[in-house]
């Protein structure tokens, strides 16, 4: 059967230096994507390739991609430096949308775990997005309606995707969501022709909040009905440092934490999980991690850096 968005699945990561194996979360991101979705292709765009075991299996089921950074977000001056360390956030938003438009299909964010199959009905729309928690922009009094660009669908050169990358650069400000969330939000209400809009339980049923982020990775609820997928908001809990979100962080997410521990996130994600290493296979790996892992001299610490005010 012929739909108007293709079977083609879209991730970007690695827009800023890589210090680190790539995580077993990200892997799962993709291992669940094939096997939950049979796509055509995944392709993955970088501009720092990853290393590690995770992404040597990672790679037999995707396409790697080098693109380029620059356009209006390499040249931007960030009044914050702590904000400005959150570039590479804002160069995806701008690599997904362009990617996403020259093919057609499936954007997810790498930190993503896919439940079911994408419903017929919704490859048949010319373009999709979903609905999350209103945010609150600085100096806004009130929280703002908000579609999130952490899972678009859309045909190839679908028209609201071409309206809401052409505007982008002018909405671009430095901020989380004025240009990624906020924008196509008023471009719906200009133009609700041109895209559908799902409710928040199909991608994002567990908000960016300290609940919505404790069920995902520490409680149990395994009521998944009409759920395609869950949003992890790693940004927000990432680095053992960053404590206003959760206590969680990513050092804790392991293979042993997945299979023994019952959480919402870990419930799905586990049946993807790869096949145990013998102990000598382990030490192999951990060895080529720190042969690989780059001098760290001069980078900012993520986990340090102040709460953006969108979340």
């Amino acid at each position: 059967m012929t739909t108007r968005i293709p079977n083609v699945f879209h991730f970007v990561f690695g827009l800023r230096r890589q210090t680190e194996p790539f995580h077993l979360a990200f892997y799962l991101c993709l291992e669940s994507c094939w096997r939950v979705n049979r796509p055509d292709e995944i392709l993955v765009y970088y501009h720092h390739e990853p290393y590690g075991r995770y992404w040597e299996l990672a790679k037999r089921r995707v396409t790697p991609v080098r693109v380029p950074l620059g356009g209006v977000v390499e040249g931007f001056r960030y009044r914050d430096p702590a904000v400005a360390a959150f570039r590479y956030a804002h160069h995806a938003d701008f690599v997904r949308l362009e990617r996403l438009l020259a093919h057609g299909g499936i954007y997810a964010d790498i930190d993503t775990i896919f439940v079911r199959p994408f419903p017929a009905h919704l490859r048949e729309q010319r373009f999709v997005l979903g609905r999350e928690r209103d945010v609150a922009p600085a100096g806004v009094d009130r929280p703002q309606r908000s579609l999130c660009n952490a899972v678009i669908m859309a045909e190839p050169n679908a028209e609201f995707g071409r309206r809401w990358l052409e505007a982008m650069p002018r909405a671009f400000d430095g901020s989380w969501s004025n240009h990624s969330t906020l924008l196509p939000q008023r471009l719906s209400e200009e133009h609700p022709e041109l895209i559908h809009v799902e409710p928040p339980r199909t991608f994002y049923k567990h908000e960016w909040t300290r609940a919505g982020i404790r069920t995902l990775l520490q409680e149990l609820d395994d009521d998944t009905e009409g759920v395609v997928s869950m949003h992890l908001w790693s940004h927000l809990w990432w680095s053992r440092h960053r404590r206003d979100f959760s206590s969680f962080h990513a050092g804790r997410l392991t293979e042993r934490y997945l299979a023994r521990v019952d959480t919402t996130y870990n419930i799905v994600a586990r049946r993807y999980l790869p096949a145990p290493l013998a102990l000598r296979d382990r030490i192999r790996w951990r060895v080529r991690d720190l042969r690989h892992r780059p001098a760290r001299d001069g980078l900012p610490r993520i986990g340090a850096l102040p709460l953006l005010a969108e979340r």
